[in-house]
């Protein structure tokens, strides 16, 4: 986490969006057990986004908490049938448990949504274990990313 995240954090504890980027820079980190306290605290936060369910669902998988991290992508993809969940979160718990077939159809999904974060495919590492796989390389460039 940069000072700058850790300050705004700090400086208000009850922005949801601020406990997201700490749970993202532990879970880059390798800290899983910070990331999934600070995705807790961004999903009590906040009833608007799932993301912050998705980060605790791939920081789960990560540490090796399956049957929990399957408990949050079901909650994710029951959520998905009553309100619109991102199909870039449901693939990120996908990827956080190495269901790669899954993983890509879902963010597949949400190419054909148009959802917002799939322009971050490029850059977010969460998704560097897909960088060499054709079928998302074909998918960085049906989004748009060129070399």
């Amino acid at each position: 986490m940069t000072n700058e995240e850790m300050q705004k954090t700090e400086l208000d504890s009850n922005f949801w969006l601020a406990h997201l980027f700490a749970a993202s820079a532990y879970i880059e980190k390798g800290m899983f057990a910070q990331a999934e306290a600070e995705a807790r605290k961004a999903q009590e936060l906040t009833d608007a986004s799932t993301h912050p369910k998705a980060f605790l669902g791939y920081a789960l998988a990560k540490s090796g908490k399956h049957a929990e991290a399957r408990a949050v992508l079901e909650d994710l993809l029951r959520l998905s049938s009553e309100r619109y969940v991102s199909p870039y979160s449901i693939a990120l718990v996908y990827n956080g448990l190495d269901e790669r077939d899954k993983t890509l159809t879902w963010l597949e999904r949400g190419y054909r949504e148009r959802a917002p974060l799939m322009a971050l495919l490029k850059v977010e590492p969460k998704w560097n274990n897909l960088r060499d796989v054709p079928r998302f390389q074909d998918l960085l460039r049906r989004v748009g990313f060129t070399e």
